[in-house]
């Protein structure tokens, strides 16, 4: 896929402020978001500030399946929702699951948790809790990622703030900048495993 200067600069946007701009004061929230599906403004929960907002991948970004089938925590994802959690930074998952799963992404989500709990070998749970409403899963194959339709429902349910999506695939973050979101992989030798919560605080801001 050819890139075009505003794709290249969200890739890197991440990347770049892990080296200038740790230590950034906290964000002050935005307007509030509107919701694709209901036209209303979801209100954060008490302790949640409104903006902005983290997406990440589920599989080999927060959590990884071993040959045998067990799921965990991958090293560090535990302690960043906490981190995120302790910031009041809103999260969400962007995956993919079979749509035959629901025909609403809280009937997915739910299926998808039954899922992953069954499998689960950590020793503290998945933080589902973190994440409210803010699972986007497929309603067809064709919505499937890399197709930007999840992306798309994510960043209109977000209204204003500034979204964030953090993933292991080079694919899938090209599609998240190409919509407007700072894209990060996560992982990577040499910086942060994520992106810190300063910077995503600096972000809001923004």
């Amino acid at each position: 896929m050819a890139l075009n200067s505003s794709v290249r600069t969200r890739l890197a946007l991440g990347a770049v402020l892990v080296s200038t701009l740790l230590g950034a004061p906290p964000a002050v929230a935005a307007p509030g978001a509107v919701s694709a599906d209901t036209g209303t403004a979801p209100s954060a929960p008490s302790g949640e500030r409104s903006c902005p907002v983290v997406y990440f991948d589920l599989g080999e970004t927060l959590v990884h399946t071993a040959d045998d089938g067990g799921t965990t925590y991958l090293s560090g994802a535990a302690s960043y929702l906490r981190t995120l959690r302790e910031h009041r930074i809103r999260v969400g998952l962007i995956t993919n699951v079979p749509p035959s799963w629901g025909t609403t992404d809280a009937e997915r989500a739910a299926r998808l948790k039954v899922e992953v709990d069954a499998a689960w070998r950590g020793p503290v749970p998945f933080a589902w809790e973190d994440f409210g409403d803010r699972i986007r899963t497929p309603r067809t194959e064709a919505e499937r990622k890399p197709s930007p339709v999840l992306w798309q429902r994510a960043k209109a349910d977000s209204g204003q703030c500034r979204v964030v999506y953090q993933a292991e695939t080079d694919q899938e973050l090209t599609v998240a900048a190409s919509l407007g979101f700072v894209a990060y992989q996560v992982g990577r030798p040499h910086r942060p495993a994520f992106l810190p919560a300063g910077l995503v605080e600096l972000l809001g801001r923004r």
